[in-house]
């Protein structure tokens, strides 16, 4: 009889470089100590499947305290929760428009500028703007609110049941609102304000100037603007004026950039790449789309009108804006048909849930015309404004916010319903203007005082903002034009 020899034993790998791909994992297990014994390893395999239990239960007890999710439920806050995200996206269409309207030299400052300064409302709305702005206490009725921080979550089930937005989409749509009040800003301090100053003042904006005046119209039925009649419906007063006044005031303590004015009179200073700051126009008209018609807050039949009437608005500007730099200027000028197309979105905003459609693209139209001449103006009055942000969104802010009162189907002057509702109007924009330009103006005095100013010195302004305030340069393989 014979007996088989053993086949010969395989030498087990010392380290990992030597291992199989099959043999590292136990190796490894093996290496960490504590591991080794099957109880341990047993006692570990329970962890993932009482985790899973534990989801298992969470799960069946949020599926328990909510009834079964409404069509209506699903809908609308699905529906609001991509228009949020248009609204956020808007964010990169002004980073295309501020950059490729000023120089080279300053691109990645103003890309800086425009993505952090959503990080910053993020934060400052979450803490406390929003908070203020709808769930807080009334200090002073109808004016002022304050209360605690955050906001909560929770989801109830009424709102399932009633097909209400949940606390956390309503709070995403509002938040990308705040966040454009904040990169306005930005357009008007171009070119020469330090990189921190701003930071701390959009803080400031976005966690209590903007809440505060914001609580006073869409706060329904409690801010005092609401009560009153003034209408804003997506926010020209309420959004653009509020920023574009923020910022005019820190534009003029600022003063204009270097060799903006020479003997008094204004230089174009031109931008280094339309072809961005037309596609960053593009990206706000598409981003519109969620402002105009998210403002209606529920997947609605008026929703597809919004967004007619918002269209409308844009060509009217687009076209109009075209037509008289061709008049006045001999050729067409591609910044003021952008410009024009901003500032037709802008003015039909406050009031694109009740203008007729010829209304909305007359409105716009007007607001084309007004941004020509307002942009002339600006630098007739001494302030330098880099890429027309004031009169796209403060003039044709306050235009819209008026054209309210005129064009309104319901309620407007030449739709044959008196003067009341432009008397109404009228109040909302000299209060927000105030508003602005008083906080505005104390809150970039109070960060000039403590930090020395907020303006980057004349060397750092000739060199670049890239170099002086982040040592680097947006196209490092070509050569920069001063």
């Amino acid at each position: 009889m014979t007996v088989a020899s053993p086949l010969p034993r395989r030498r087990q790998p010392r380290s990992l470089q030597q291992a199989s791909l099959l043999e590292a994992p136990a190796l490894l297990m093996r290496k960490i100590r504590g591991l080794t014994s099957s109880r341990t390893l047993a006692w570990l395999a329970c962890v993932p499947i009482a985790l899973f239990g534990l989801g298992l239960f969470n799960l069946a007890a949020h599926a328990a305290e909510l009834p079964e999710l409404t069509p209506a439920f699903l809908a609308n806050n699905l529906f609001l929760f991509i228009c949020a995200i248009l609204v956020i996206f808007m964010n990169a269409g002004f980073a295309m428009v501020e950059a490729g309207m000023c120089r080279q030299k300053n691109a990645v400052n103003i890309l800086a500028k425009n993505l952090i300064v959503f990080a910053l409302a993020a934060t400052a709305y979450w803490f406390i703007g929003y908070k203020i702005m709808y769930n807080a206490s009334w200090v002073i009725p109808g004016w002022f609110k304050f209360g605690g921080l955050f906001f909560d979550p929770t989801v109830t089930p009424e709102m399932v049941t009633e097909g209400s937005l949940v606390p956390s989409v309503d709070f995403l749509f509002q938040l990308a609102f705040a966040g454009t009040a904040a990169t306005i800003v930005s357009g008007l301090v171009a070119e020469r304000i330090k990189f921190g100053e701003f930071i701390i003042f959009s803080l400031v904006l976005v966690g209590v100037l903007y809440p505060i005046s914001g609580s006073w119209q869409w706060n329904v039925g409690e801010g005092w603007l609401n009560k009153l009649g003034f209408i804003d419906f997506a926010g020209s007063t309420v959004v653009h004026s509020l920023g574009a006044w923020a910022g005019l005031v820190g534009a003029m303590l600022l003063g204009p950039r270097l060799g903006k004015f020479v003997d008094g009179k204004p230089q174009a200073i031109p931008g280094h790449n339309l072809a961005i700051a037309t596609l960053g126009c593009l990206i706000l008209w598409i981003g519109w789309y969620g402002f105009n018609p998210g403002s209606w807050l529920s997947l609605a039949p008026e929703v597809p009108y919004i967004a007619v009437t918002t269209t409308l608005g844009a060509a009217g500007g687009g076209i109009a804006a075209t037509l008289l730099s061709q008049f006045t200027g001999g050729k067409p000028d591609l910044t003021m048909t952008i410009n024009g197309i901003l500032a037709g979105l802008v003015g039909v905003t406050a009031g694109c849930d009740a203008f007729s459609m010829p209304s909305s693209w007359v409105v716009g139209f007007i607001a084309g015309i007004l941004v020509v001449f307002s942009v002339a103006i600006v630098d007739k009055l001494g302030i330098d404004d880099p890429v027309g942000a004031f009169s796209v969104h403060g003039t044709c802010g306050i235009w819209g916010t008026l054209a309210v009162g005129l064009f309104n189907i319901d309620k407007g002057l030449l739709t044959g319903h008196g003067f009341a509702q432009l008397g109404f109007q009228i109040v909302g924009v000299v209060s927000f203007a105030i508003f602005a330009i008083v906080t505005s103006w104390i809150a970039w005095s109070i960060i000039g005082a403590i930090f020395g100013g907020i303006r980057v010195t004349e060397a750092e302004e000739k060199e670049g903002l890239d170099i002086g305030e982040h040592g680097m340069e947006a196209y490092p393989d070509f050569a920069s034009a001063k």
